[in-house]
């Protein structure tokens, strides 16, 4: 598995950890999604993307749940799954932020994540709501 991806998936359970227990520091969180994966090892541009990722999350949130909700059809944030409302939370910080990374690879990604740790609606919604932000947002 690449880096990227990997530290996407630690950025994502960070995330979802630091919801779960308000007042978690993105350290610790972060600490606890590394510890409690399978690798041996742990590559240095996944652990540096997957802090890049929860900081920027983090230091732009509010920003990225107001384009989350205006760009969810009939579903308020708190209605959300954590982990949709994380996954979208890592991909629009991507799209708006990250000029680096094609808005196909974000989308793509993101809808990876969903698969992989949302329900079986959870890839759907993401593309759908990321690929709505990423045209109002101008992500070539």
């Amino acid at each position: 598995m690449g880096a990227r991806r990997t530290g996407r998936e630690r950025a994502l359970q960070a995330l979802y950890q630091m919801e779960m227990a308000q007042g978690a520091s993105v350290n610790d969180a972060l600490e606890s999604a590394w510890s409690a994966s399978d690798e041996d090892k742990r590559d240095p541009d996944a652990v540096r993307f997957a802090r890049e990722l929860v900081e920027g999350v983090q230091g732009h949130r509010a920003e990225i749940d107001r384009l989350i909700e205006s760009h969810s059809h009939n579903w308020r944030l708190d209605r959300m799954s954590r982990i949709d409302r994380n996954v979208l939370r890592v991909g629009i910080f991507e799209l708006k932020y990250r000029p680096d990374i094609p808005r196909k690879v974000t989308i793509n990604e993101a809808v990876e994540l969903g698969k992989n740790f949302g329900t079986e609606e959870s890839s759907a919604f993401v593309n759908g709501l990321l690929d709505r932000v990423a045209v109002a947002l101008n992500k070539q």
